[in-house]
C-alpha cells in the first residue's frame, strides 16, 4: 500500500482525518503471489463460511492432492463428486470449482502474469462472468491477489457500514451511491476500503439505545 494512501485520505475531510488518527497506520497486506485459479478456488471454499471452517474444507482438499502445494485445474476438473463433497464442498461450490477449473484451462481465467497486465474492469468482467464467482469475489482476489490499490468493493456491507459510521448516517449508501462517493477516493480507493473495515463500531447496547431513542 503506497505510504501516501493515509495521508490522501486524511485530507478529503474532518472525518477521515479523524478515522485515520484513529486507526494509525494503513496495514493492508496483498498475498500476490497466488495464480488467480487458486486465488479464486480459495475465494469459494470461504464463501459464506467462518473461517476455520474454510481453513477445514482447503486443509481435506489439500490432502487429497499432496503431490502439490495446491491441485491442478485438470485434477480439480476430474476430481470425484464425492471425494469433493467429503471435503466440506456443497454441490453449488463443486460446480463453481469445476467451471474455474475448466475456465483456467480455456484461458479465460488468466496466469498471474497476464493477470497483472489487465486492466482492473477486464478483470472484473471476465471473472464475474463464471457461474458462482460475483463482482465482490473478484474484488477481492484484486486488493489481495494482485495488490491493485484503487478498488472500492461497494457491494461490501462491511464498507457500506463503515462509511454509514463514519458519516453518521442513519442508513449506509446503496451501492452505486458508494462508488460515486468514493470517486473522490482515487487512487487510493483500496486503502478507503480498508480503513472503512476499521471504522469503531459503537457497543451492541450502545447502538440498541440509539435505535430505540
Amino acid at each position: 500500500m503506497p505510504a501516501d494512501a493515509a495521508a490522501f485520505l486524511a485530507g478529503i475531510d474532518a472525518d477521515w482525518a479523524r478515522l485515520v488518527a484513529q486507526v494509525g497506520p494503513c496495514g493492508h497486506e496483498p498475498k500476490p503471489a497466488r495464480e488467480p485459479y487458486e486465488a479464486l478456488v480459495r475465494a469459494v471454499a470461504y464463501q459464506q463460511l467462518h473461517v476455520k471452517a474454510g481453513d477445514a474444507i482447503l486443509a481435506r482438499l489439500l490432502a487429497l492432492h499432496p503431490q502439490q502445494a495446491f491441485p491442478l485445474p485438470a485434477q480439480l476438473l476430474d476430481a470425484d463428486f464425492d471425494a469433493m463433497r467429503a471435503c466440506g464442498f456443497s454441490a453449488r461450490k463443486i460446480e463453481t470449482i469445476r467451471g474455474i477449473a475448466a475456465a483456467t484451462l480455456e484461458g479465460v481465467v488468466p496466469g498471474l502474469y497476464a493477470a497483472l497486465a489487465l486492466p482492473d474492469e477486464e478483470l472484473i468482467a471476465r471473472l464475474s462472468a463464471l457461474k458462482g464467482i460475483g463482482r465482490w469475489t473478484v474484488e477481492m482476489f484484486l486488493i489481495y491477489s494482485l495488490d491493485r490499490p484503487d478498488i472500492l468493493p461497494a457491494d461490501d456491507f462491511g464498507v457500506r457500514e463503515g462509511y454509514r459510521l463514519l458519516k453518521s448516517l442513519e442508513t449506509a449508501p446503496a451501492p452505486t451511491a458508494l462508488a460515486a462517493i468514493g470517486a473522490a477516493w482515487s487512487p487510493h480507493r483500496t486503502a478507503a476500503a480498508w480503513f472503512l473495515w476499521r471504522v469503531p463500531r459503537p457497543p451492541k447496547a450502545k447502538a440498541r439505545r440509539a435505535a430505540a431513542g
